[in-house]
């Protein structure tokens, strides 16, 4: 029997089983098509001491984050705007500026220090994927290439470059020693830093069934109730919390180091806690029947394929996201329901979408092909990708999104 990455309890309560499949970012070149792919589990368990939900199996991080990895945030312009927003409004609250220090944790290509180096602010960069790091470089952005911990955070504090601010948005769910990353903030804050973490909110994430933000690259899934309790463990303090409308609808956690910090609590933090606790993220009740509300979703859109495709329609998919390749390995979709999907990165163009292996093209394939439907597989993109595939003049597709129930516009 396992045990929680946190507090080392037994773990009983399953969530979901999603059966096996490759990580969903280990996209495959047309030359490995010939080998076998490496399928992991992915079920995923409920702590049902610290109420931490994560991956029962999984595989190393430095296999799903590789040199290869090709996710790059600057290809989403709703995210390239809300990195903006983000650094606007942590300089005006928090008076950064020339004197200051910012470090971003999992700072990919460099999506939102660009921002913070735009206002003169010093800022570093810590990337462990050698692809992402190298194009932040090429911004001009100091990148350290390594995987964050306790270790790291300090090592940097001993050579004078603690933080004034630290930014970890959407990574504290990718690491598989929860503890020892949160205890590198510690090291690395000055005695009045702020360290802020954006996460999928585990709230949405059952009351709306997004099971397809499962996957192997997600060591844990997260509510406000157990961040709380994580972090009073590795020292540091929740202070303030913000609800942001990423990824299906996130959480933006203030905090700073538990015996040094001196900010108030603000009610919104009591406020999420409270809704948590009605929704019952305490109480085993609080998981049950996830696993057949995602079955249902996933049935309705295996039915809708097979229906078009007795129908004679041409079914193709836009961007190639990890959720998307969840969606499509739980239900078993391969080229003959979906014939390609379409992405902007040139990174995965050219390449094949793990497990399912179809196709990934560039967008110039929708104006010749004329589908009959595009299915949006990051939905949370849903209204950007239409308004841009209208601009680019693609017409007579219908939309369709799977969750968190079939839609087609």
């Amino acid at each position: 029997m396992s045990c929680c990455r946190h507090c080392s309890a037994k773990l009983k309560l399953e969530l979901i089983d999603l059966g096996t499949s490759p990580p969903s970012n280990a996209y495959l070149s047309p030359d490995m098509l010939a080998a076998p792919e490496n399928y992991f589990p992915l079920r995923i368990m409920v702590c049902e001491t610290c109420w931490l939900v994560q991956t029962l199996d999984f595989a190393e991080a430095d296999k799903l984050f590789s040199s290869e990895y090709a996710y790059f945030s600057s290809f989403s312009t709703t995210w390239l705007q809300h990195a903006a927003a983000y650094v606007d409004g942590m300089a005006k609250r928090f008076a950064l500026g020339p004197n200051s220090h910012v470090v971003e944790v999992a700072s990919n290509d460099g999506y939102l220090l660009q921002y913070v180096k735009a206002r003169g602010i010093p800022c570093l960069g810590i990337e462990p994927t050698a692809s992402t790091a190298s194009a932040a470089r090429e911004k001009g952005i100091e990148t350290l290439e390594a995987f964050f911990g306790a270790g790291l955070g300090a090592s940097l504090a001993a050579e004078g470059r603690q933080a004034d601010l630290t930014a970890a948005n959407n990574v504290l769910a990718h690491v598989p020693d929860i503890n020892d990353f949160v205890k590198g903030f510690v090291n690395l804050l000055k005695p009045d830093g702020v360290a802020t973490f954006e996460f999928p909110h585990l709230l949405r994430l059952l009351a709306e069934v997004q099971f397809d933000t499962i996957y192997h690259e997600h060591f844990s899934y997260l509510s406000l109730t157990t961040v709380v309790r994580v972090f009073e463990a590795n020292g540091l303090s929740v202070f303030d919390v913000e609800e942001i409308p990423t990824h299906g609808g996130s959480l933006r956690v203030f905090a700073q180091c538990r015996t040094r910090g001196k900010r108030p609590l603000t009610d919104r933090v009591d406020a999420v806690l409270t809704r948590e606790r009605e929704a019952g993220l305490s109480t085993s009740e609080g998981y049950e029947r996830f696993q057949v509300r995602a079955e249902k979703i996933k049935d309705d859109f295996v039915s809708f394929l097979i229906e078009a495709k007795r129908r004679g329609k041409r079914v193709v998919a836009y961007g190639a996201a990890a959720k998307g390749n969840t969606l499509l390995n739980f239900a078993g979709c391969r080229g003959d329901l979906i014939s390609y999907v379409v992405d902007r990165n040139p990174a995965k163009q050219g390449k094949f979408l793990p497990g399912s292996r179809i196709p990934i093209v560039s967008e110039a394939l929708l104006h010749k092909d004329n589908p009959d439907y595009i299915v949006i597989l990051p939905w949370n993109l849903k209204m950007e990708v239409m308004d841009q595939l209208k601009r680019a003049g693609v017409s007579g597709a219908q939309f369709v999104t799977a969750i968190p129930a079939l839609e087609i516009v």
